[in-house]
């Protein structure tokens, strides 16, 4: 960041008076930029006992299966949000289950939350899909999923087969070596 979005001024790394870390902090009007996560989220939708996966149409990851998700908007519930994507990727309508799955993407700045859903109706390839299918366990294409974190809610989800076995935490970071 170099420039302040309150006044156009330019911006420098310090820590602010009372706080414990650097911030961008504008040196004309003060504004303290803070940088936090973006919050991504998205929905593990079955079928009789099938799972809805969506084929990529945009970077990252062109090309790639996915869950539907997404980063969640400004106003809505991280369970609206999931919805929501759900309908943008996979125009799938779902009636939405649990919290079940959260994943610190720690080296991205996000965190991802993922829902269990039931598919109402129909689906199909939204703007963001090449396609959109349903999968059985033993037919989804694990080497060609998107993300780490859409790799982790399957796999939970599965183990838990759809019931509330509580929120599966994990923490995605690059390896150091």
């Amino acid at each position: 960041m170099n420039y302040c979005s309150s006044c156009g001024g330019t911006v420098s790394l310090r820590v602010p008076k009372d706080d414990n870390r650097e911030r961008h902090i504008c040196d004309d009007c003060g504004v303290v930029h803070y940088r936090n996560p973006l919050v991504v989220v998205g929905c593990v939708v079955e079928q009789d006992g099938k799972i809805l996966l969506c084929k990529r149409s945009i970077e990252p990851r062109y090309g790639y299966w996915t869950v539907p998700a997404g980063f969640m908007e400004l106003g809505e519930t991280t369970a609206g949000g999931a919805a929501r994507e759900t309908l943008e990727e996979a125009l799938a309508t779902v009636e939405l289950g649990h919290l079940f799955a959260l994943v610190d993407v720690v080296d991205a700045g996000q965190v991802h939350l993922f829902y269990t859903g039931k598919l109402v109706g129909d689906y199909g390839a939204g703007e963001e899909s090449l396609d959109a299918a349903l999968f059985s366990e033993d037919e989804i294409p694990w080497d060609d999923i998107a993300f780490q974190s859409g790799t982790f809610a399957l796999q939970k989800y599965f183990e838990d087969r759809g019931t509330n076995n509580g929120v599966h935490v994990h923490e995605l970071r690059r390896s150091r070596s």
